[in-house]
């Protein structure tokens, strides 16, 4: 099949490049043209209407999260939202079939609020990342088209970890490699992750199967608490393991005075690192006619820590 994708020099989409160059003709959308492996031509967002017939579009390119908070909250919308308005308005008059759009689990919730996020709960994200995203949703959902003849996809993934991952992943493998002790070892939190295997084995489904149109969560089968990760990076570093449980109180009682005192722990960050995300992928099994993901989480870490050793 001929596959478009933007955001294609991303971590994600290069790791996406990689698996389905084999078997599939891949085009590139992205802000500057050129060339790159697995790829046959890339088109800017001016070039929408040279573009040749693709039979599926793959949009990965966004705005992402800002833990900095540096961003402004347009720069969000403009990217996240109109971008991806622009885009879906172009597959609809197209002989392309599948529009697979790569949403947030931070478009619903950024606080899990009981034990496990379904695609049931109703959308509240928090904050521009978040809301831009949700708005996306909403136009796709408003304006899809027939079903029969269109197929369309929003994925929200937890944290997508594999080769070539930026973000707070590599910044607790860089804490462990240095031999720092992790003093948050009283909390045992419970998250979602996002494997690269299991992320690819999704997208063949949906590019070469009948698969039902849909909002779908995606997640690897098992959670990860921070306690978890340490273990596995010390474990492929070959470090001891460093956790120290000091008293949640005393965490807390620190976490205050961070707060007040403008430090690096505060409240804010300290709730970040112990809270519990926990992410549902059962529609999305079922409807790929599976009862589990291909790759375990924490097969999935591993690969994903060796590969910064790398």
């Amino acid at each position: 099949m001929k596959v478009l994708i933007t955001g294609i020099q991303g971590f994600v989409g290069s790791n996406i490049i990689e698996s389905l160059q084999e078997n599939h003709i891949i085009y590139g959308l992205d802000i500057i043209s050129g060339q790159l492996r697995g790829v046959s031509n890339i088109y800017t967002w001016n070039d929408l209407v040279s573009i040749p017939d693709v039979d599926v579009v793959i949009h990965l390119a966004g705005k992402a999260h800002d833990v900095k908070n540096n961003s402004l909250a347009n720069e969000y919308f403009e990217i996240n939202t109109e971008l991806t308005k622009r885009l879906y308005n172009w597959f609809l008059g197209t002989n392309a079939r599948k529009f697979i759009f790569f949403s947030s689990v931070k478009a619903v919730a950024d606080i899990v609020e009981g034990e496990i996020l379904t695609e049931d709960v109703q959308p509240r994200p928090v904050g521009p990342y978040g809301e831009s995203k949700r708005e996306a949703e909403i136009y796709i959902l408003n304006n899809q088209a027939d079903t029969k003849v269109k197929q369309t996809y929003i994925l929200r993934p937890s944290m997508i970890h594999g080769k070539g991952n930026k973000g707070n992943l590599n910044l607790l493998f860089a804490f462990v490699k240095k031999g720092i002790p992790w003093p948050l070892g009283a909390f045992d939190n419970k998250r979602s992750f996002t494997s690269m295997d299991n992320l690819i084995f999704i997208l063949h489904n949906l590019i070469e199967k009948d698969i039902e149109s849909g909002i779908y969560q995606v997640a690897d089968d098992e959670t990860v608490s921070t306690r978890d990760l340490i273990s596995t990076i010390s474990e492929v570093l070959q470090k001891p393991i460093r956790i120290w449980n000091i008293n949640k109180s005393l965490i807390n009682l620190f976490a205050l005075t961070g707060t007040c005192l403008h430090l690096p722990l505060n409240k804010e960050r300290l709730k970040k690192l112990t809270e519990n995300y926990v992410v549902s992928n059962e529609k999305l099994k079922k409807a790929l006619g599976v009862t589990k993901m291909p790759v375990s989480a924490i097969v999935g870490m591993t690969k994903s820590i060796k590969s910064f050793i790398k």
